[in-house]
């Protein structure tokens, strides 16, 4: 098949995926992404997946031939945009770039994996995990993941790509907290004195926490969405906030974890609580060193242009594979940018050279000695 019918049909695959949105905190939605994801898997695959519903999140896995597996690609059809975004952010190509909600992270990275397997004639020894809630760190298909990847020799994550279609060598774990302040109310213009002020204890652990990043280590510690009391004319008896954790090695979250369950309240009454925890652990460079190289290879033998590397401080899936030891490589998926934001896209031109690129590793991993 020449390279125009199928940069066309997947141009069609992606319109068909960023049609249905697909928000992962509404589990109808993420269901009604999921049929379409199975409906252009099983066109592209010749065969359904196993629809797997976890605490009422859908995920899709199809897996290749009888023997145990050996390549793990992942990829996930939840968004972080809301149902109705289509109406502000429409599907559109235009000038070579293709822009809609999801597209870049991580739809039209779907593709791509569809593609190329199906280039590949399904081979034996491959599944294709489609998790849908990612975004929100994995809560219910982190087991599934995990249990798909033991005994495989390589997982390959179809995330988008990093800027300049940089592969994702290195990620940095992640964790999120709820900081929850309990203080005392009282009315705010009668006697203020016998309150326990819930925003100022928030303020006083806001920059507690704060101080808690460390640069020179890659450890960014950042306060959040924040909220405290219920009327103006009350002295707020309850407030918290959000942290978000990124660091590069365990040794840090382990760091940062001891010190966010050790803070104690500033204010005499108030109460600290701290609640939730590290959520994925990092993608260290080594777990992705030898099938970068790998990579590059297969990019040199396609006529592609060199492949270049780059750590990021965004979690993926790939951090639970890496953790397992299982070599992992990210950012497999589309060439663009703007995830998350209202400049998303997606570079046209480099879908056939990416689905190329994909197929020949999973190949090559497939050839190599097990």
């Amino acid at each position: 098949m020449s390279a125009l019918p199928v940069l066309s049909a997947m141009l069609a695959d992606i319109e068909e995926m960023v049609g249905c949105e697909s928000p992962s905190s509404d589990r109808a939605a993420v269901a009604r992404s999921a049929d379409v994801v199975a409906r252009i898997g099983t066109r592209r695959l010749g065969g359904p997946p196993d629809r797997i519903v976890v605490d009422g999140r859908t995920h899709l896995r199809w897996r290749f031939g009888d023997g145990p597996p050996r390549a793990l690609l992942l990829g996930h059809h939840d968004t972080v945009w809301p149902i109705g975004s289509l109406g502000a952010h429409p599907y559109t190509v235009d000038g070579g770039v293709l822009r809609g909600p999801g597209c870049f992270d991580m739809k039209a990275g779907l593709a791509i994996a569809l593609h190329a397997l199906a280039g590949l004639g399904v081979p034996s020894g491959v599944t294709l995990l489609v998790t849908g809630d990612e975004e929100i760190g994995s809560p219910s298909s982190r087991e599934l993941i995990e249990a798909e990847a033991v005994g495989c020799t390589a997982a390959l994550v179809l995330e988008a790509s990093a800027p300049d279609g940089a592969l994702k060598t290195a990620r940095k774990g992640v964790a999120g907290y709820r900081i929850r302040i309990t203080g005392r109310a009282a009315h705010a213009g009668l006697e203020p004195e016998r309150g326990v002020n819930a925003a100022i204890e928030v303020a006083h652990q806001l920059l507690a926490v704060a101080g808690l990043a460390d640069a020179g280590r890659g450890t960014t510690v950042t306060p959040t969405l924040t909220c405290a009391g219920v009327a103006t004319n009350t002295v707020p008896a309850a407030g918290e906030f959000a942290v978000d954790v990124r660091v590069r090695g365990a040794d840090e979250m382990v760091r940062v974890d001891a010190a966010l369950r050790a803070l104690r309240p500033v204010l005499s009454g108030a109460r600290v609580e701290v609640v939730a925890g590290p959520n994925r652990p990092p993608l260290p460079a080594y777990a992705s060193a030898g099938l970068f190289e790998r990579a590059q290879a297969c990019a040199g033998r396609l006529g592609l242009r060199p492949l270049s590397a780059a750590e990021v401080g965004g979690g993926s899936d790939g951090n639970f594979t890496a953790a397992l030891g299982v070599p992992t490589l990210d950012g497999l998926g589309a060439v663009g940018g703007g995830a998350h934001a209202d400049d998303e896209h997606v570079l046209i031109e480099a879908l056939p050279g990416r689905t190329a690129l994909v197929a020949a590793l999973v190949n090559d991993v497939l050839e190599a000695r097990p």
